[in-house]
Order: structure tokens, then sequence, then C-alpha cells
């Protein structure tokens, strides 16, 4: 009897740390640094849009959760939230005071999703590491 009961609590405690650094990982364990992290590929505005458009499914696959950087022109700019190109929503981890509509920049960020439907590339922890002020 007294070794089932130390299982049991054996069995209860193994239980709670595993659930315990489970809920850890998956509350804080995905969380990313894109302004540390290498880039994966410097590309062009124009460029990485005819390739989402031309076939999606290859381009996720290449692109998806990796770290690019991007060059454009501003088309819009709301507070933490730019559009380079009319097609492509960055939204900075800082707000930029200094940023202008139709000036070229390159960001960094990480591609999180293309929307097919409305043909536009999200990216998210995005930072200017590039301006080009004409």
């Amino acid at each position: 009897m007294k070794k089932t009961i130390q299982r049991g609590a054996v069995t209860l405690l193994f239980i709670v740390i595993a659930s315990f650094f489970g809920y850890n990982y998956l509350i804080y364990g995905g969380e990313r640094d894109i302004a540390t992290e290498t880039v994966d590929y410097f590309i062009t505005a124009k460029r990485i849009t005819s390739e989402f458009t031309s076939d999606v499914q290859l381009s996720n696959k290449k692109y998806l959760e990796k770290a690019v950087a991007i060059s454009g022109q501003i088309t819009t700019i709301n507070d933490k939230e730019i559009i380079l190109n009319n097609t492509i929503i960055c939204n900075l981890q800082n707000s930029d005071p200094s940023l202008k509509k139709n000036i070229v920049v390159t960001i960094k960020g990480r591609i999180v999703g293309y929307d097919d439907l409305l043909e536009e590339l999200k990216l998210d922890q995005c930072l200017i590491i590039k301006k080009e002020i004409k």
C-alpha cells in the first residue's frame, strides 16, 4: 500500500513539473528577437511580391517565419505600421517620426503570412535598417 502511494505521488509530481515546463514553453518559447537574427534573404518589394503572386505555396516554404530584409518605397504610414509598394504591411517594433511617404527604405522583419485575396504580404517585428532620402 505504501509503495502505491509513493508511485502515485511521484507520478503526480512528474505531471505537475511537465505541465509547468510545457506551459512555459508554449507561452514564452516561441518569442524571437528578429533584431539580433541574421537576415536569410535580401530582396526588393517588387520581387518578393511577384514570387508570392506567382506561387504562394513555394514562397511560403521559402520565406515564412524567416528574417528578411526588403527594400521598397513607403506608400502608407500609420504610427507603428508602414506599407511598402502598396503590398507589404510591416508592423514596426517602434514608431519612427522621421519616416515619410515616398522614401525608399530597407526593413528587416519576419514574414508571418500572405493574403492571396488582397495580395498583401505581412511582416512583424520590423525595424528600419536603411533609409534612402531623396
